[in-house]
């Protein structure tokens, strides 16, 4: 998914370990439109003025339920990433993936799309055509890559068999990294048994990242790293993060320092959260639009590679505003190269903010 924000903002993450007050931080969304006068919204919790990391964790999208039925549902053009890692992840419905690697895959609910941008990749995402699924429903995260992947080659994985873990009135899908789930079902040492799940997706740091079903009732003690910081995504449902309440589409994040994380669902009815956790992210990151870099200079030169690979109004190169788009003839030795099969020309980038910012301190 891009930022398509016509004048996003340049956001600077500071390095160094969060302050651990304790206590659970409420972070609400800000609703931000896709694109186009019919587009649908997303609800973004990460980066924010807040806070803008949680562990490698950089970039967090929450959207639907949506009827495309009644709209063009989700209609991403090609555009580029640097930097990061794109994490795609359904409750409902489809989206179909194509990038400059040569990728065209589904994703459904249960499967994972994880894109690797490395030094430079450029993809679409859109609900297909004809699809009969009536509901689009998902989030859409980044990772931020440490400089030891910056210059590495873009890739693309797709995994459908990833870890599930079932404890007592929770199921959790294990998206990356590793999970462990205190399970009061069985005895044991301390009270109970630990059960856990590794997802085969490639990671750069150590991070977690699952979706979480309860009962009603329901009660989970997250078994934590205590060196991670966690973040949990509120999806549906009544839900309390260490006797917190966190309301639907807010993000409730805790420091690190812990070793279990409880989140519960209240009796009136079932639940869903997303878990984010990692190791506090040690280096400072540049992000802009659909880049992620070191400094200001990273972004404005990934911005002019992939704009030298268009042809805006007719001109190669030229800025957002000239017209509609194309690629240019020499677009497959380009850095981002082409995204195939798309029906429509890919995104031009917006215009660079006039000021260079500096870092802010990391909250």
């Amino acid at each position: 998914m891009s930022n398509l924000e016509t004048r996003p903002a340049e956001e600077v993450c500071s390095a160094g370990v969060p302050e651990t007050a304790g206590a659970v931080e409420l972070l609400d969304p800000r609703e931000v439109p896709l694109g186009g006068t019919r587009a649908m919204n997303v609800r973004r919790t990460l980066p924010q003025r807040a806070r803008s990391l949680v562990g490698a964790w950089c970039f967090c999208d929450h959207y639907g339920p949506d009827d495309v039925t009644r709209g063009p549902g989700m209609q991403v053009p090609p555009h580029p990433h640097t930097g990061l890692q794109t994490v795609s992840w359904l409750f409902a419905g489809e989206i179909l993936h194509r990038d400059s690697v040569g990728s065209r895959e589904l994703v459904r609910p249960g499967q994972l799309n994880l894109m690797t941008a490395g030094r430079g990749i450029s993809h679409s995402e859109q609900t297909p055509p004809g699809s009969s699924e009536p509901l689009l429903h998902g989030v859409q995260l980044w990772v931020a890559l440490p400089s030891s992947a910056l210059a590495d080659a873009p890739s693309f994985e797709h995994h459908e068999d990833l870890p599930v873990l079932d404890v007592e009135g929770v199921r959790a899908h294990v998206l990356v990294g590793t999970l462990a789930l205190a399970d009061g079902r069985t005895d044991g040492a301390a009270g109970g048994a630990v059960v856990r799940g590794t997802s085969p997706a490639t990671v750069h740091t150590p991070i977690v990242g699952a979706q979480l079903d309860l009962a009603p009732g329901a009660v989970v003690e997250v078994v934590a790293d205590p060196a991670f910081e966690h973040a949990v995504l509120v999806d549906a449902g009544d839900v309390a993060v260490e006797g917190v309440r966190v309301p639907p589409g807010t993000l409730g994040y805790l420091g690190p320092g812990r070793t279990a994380v409880t989140v519960s669902a209240s009796d009136d009815g079932p639940a869903r959260a997303v878990l984010l956790g990692g190791e506090p992210f040690d280096e400072e990151i540049v992000m802009w639009w659909n880049f992620v870099g070191r400094s200001h200079d990273d972004v404005a030169g990934a911005r002019a590679d992939w704009q030298a690979g268009l042809v805006v109004g007719g001109v190669q190169g030229a800025g957002p505003n000239a017209g509609g788009t194309a690629y240019a003839a020499d677009v497959a030795s380009s850095r981002f190269g082409e995204v195939v099969g798309y029906d429509g020309g890919p995104l031009p980038a917006p215009v660079l903010p006039d000021v260079r910012l500096r870092p802010r301190r990391r909250s």
